[in-house]
């Protein structure tokens, strides 16, 4: 089923929203969950407060982009269950990915100078300017949460060719705030 037919079903408040949402989108967001999570109880109970959500602000927003909509939902969702669970003992691979990107971008709480959306906006442009392939394998990396093995098994690569292109791509990330004013 089409985004738009799914996201019609939300607002006339059809369960069946739920279930197409699933049929469509469920492996997807389930994967995801997994990645950061790795527990497959708590994957799929983010996946669920997922739909719960989106059933709750959909009406009155309509995303332009449902499956980014979902993503990010089943994201900070996941990201706040492995907050509340590892809160002694913090899952190693999130924490250190955290800390690689916290090299690369600004901590914004600590400058208001500059708004989030505006390093969003920021942000965006540079992944449009990177070729595909660099651009897939930073979001695999630092969005999905997929290991080095994943992201070399699915793009046909070895685990060397990945770790240097995620290095370049933070260079050239690096480089690219500091051309657009922001200083890390």
């Amino acid at each position: 089923m089409e985004d738009a037919k799914i996201i019609d079903l939300f607002w006339a408040r059809s369960e069946d929203a739920i279930a197409q949402t699933d049929v469509v989108y469920g492996k997807k967001l389930n994967t995801l969950a997994n990645n950061i999570l790795r527990n497959q109880e708590d994957a799929e109970e983010s996946v669920s407060d997922t739909y719960m959500q989106t059933w709750n602000t959909i009406p009155p927003h309509r995303p332009k982009y449902f499956f980014a909509f979902l993503a990010s939902i089943c994201r900070h969702l996941s990201l706040n269950k492995l907050d509340w669970k590892m809160a002694a003992r913090r899952n190693a691979e999130v924490v250190s990915l955290t800390e690689e990107m916290e090299r690369c971008i600004p901590d914004t709480s600590h400058d208001r100078t500059m708004e989030a959306r505006e390093l969003g906006k920021i942000l965006d442009a540079f992944l449009e300017s990177l070729p595909k392939e660099s651009r897939l394998i930073f979001l695999r990396r630092y969005w999905y949460v997929d290991t080095i093995a994943e992201i070399a098994q699915r793009y046909g690569m070895t685990e060397s060719k990945v770790k240097m292109q995620l290095s370049r791509t933070k260079g050239k990330l690096a480089a690219y705030l500091e051309k657009e004013g922001v200083f890390v």
